[in-house]
């Protein structure tokens, strides 16, 4: 099972969290404090350590390890107040998931590497692994909130436990990390942990995992309890759709039309990909996710 995360610049934007939560139909969702972006206590690693190229994303390219134009001594970002309008809507869309403040304050002892420049390549080269383990204790945290799950609970319990303890050693040991055999054991308990899910919604589900489904019309479609795992939904009309308990982990929705979904209960959904779609007050979500300022 692949579990995709596309890294890209992010934001200077805190995302705060909330305690245990309950959306209308929804599961509580336990707090995942740590798990959210706390862009005050990170050292701007998502500007510096990650590459971007021009695009519709990005005003500029820039490599890996150089430091954002728009980026202050301060750590803060000279244009957030304005990043879509300068062409840095690629930045409002990223989530670190709590990784950058790990990295800065835990990992590195809250050493930044400007005034400790000997630290500045290791701390790089650490942050897109710490990027990808915090993406799986989200999920993890998610799944052992779910209650049709119960019964594996413990297991997964057991790789959460072992993944967050890997998130606390030393950067030598972080980067020597096989980020591919975790992701595949994490991911082959998600999808069991979906199918549990999925199997309380009665009647029969659309599987549409992988599917090819750009700008696809799907305008108040019953999507209810659907596969959607690593669905490309770029563009497509779900306004109005019914995704209530559908499974959207590593679903494309960049440009996506959510206006008057329900998203209630639907599982695996990250910040991120609400970042990058476009919705509106109608648009009802899962438990633990916030609205993005951009929808108006």
């Amino acid at each position: 099972m692949d579990l995709t995360c596309a890294d890209a610049p992010g934001s200077t934007r805190t995302v705060t969290g909330t305690k245990k939560n309950e959306a209308a139909g929804g599961a509580a969702v336990a707090d995942r404090e740590d798990l959210r972006a706390d862009c005050g206590s990170c050292f701007a690693l998502c500007c510096v350590a990650l590459p971007f190229v021009a695009s519709a994303d990005f005003a500029a390219s820039k490599d890996a390890g150089k430091p954002c134009g728009n980026l202050q001594q301060d750590f803060r970002c000279g244009i957030h107040t304005a990043l879509r309008k300068k062409g840095y809507s690629g930045c409002t869309v990223y989530d670190c998931q709590g990784a950058g403040q790990k990295v800065s304050q835990v990992t590195f002892g809250g050493r930044d590497w400007r005034q400790d420049p000997g630290t500045a390549r290791q701390m790089f080269a650490v942050y897109p692994v710490m990027r990808q383990l915090h993406e799986l204790l989200w999920y993890l945290a998610e799944a052992l909130a779910l209650p049709a799950a119960r019964q594996l609970h413990a297991e997964i319990r057991r790789v959460h436990d072992a993944v967050e303890r890997l998130t606390h050693e030393s950067p030598e040991a972080i980067l020597e990390v096989n980020v591919a055999v975790r992701r595949q054991e994490v991911g082959e308990l998600l999808q069991r942990t979906s199918e549990l899910v999925r199997a309380q919604v009665p009647g029969k589900k659309k599987n549409r995992r992988g599917a090819d489904l750009m700008g696809a019309r799907l305008r108040g479609a019953n999507l209810r309890g659907a596969q959607l795992r690593g669905a490309y939904l770029i563009a497509a009309d779900l306004s109005g759709a019914d995704l209530r308990t559908a499974d959207l982990l590593g679903a494309d929705l960049r440009d996506a039309d959510l206006s008057g979904a329900d998203l209630t209960g639907s599982v695996f959904l990250t910040q991120a990909q609400l970042n990058a779609a476009r919705g509106d007050a109608r648009t009802k979500l899962p438990a633990g996710l916030s609205r993005p300022a951009h929808w108006g």
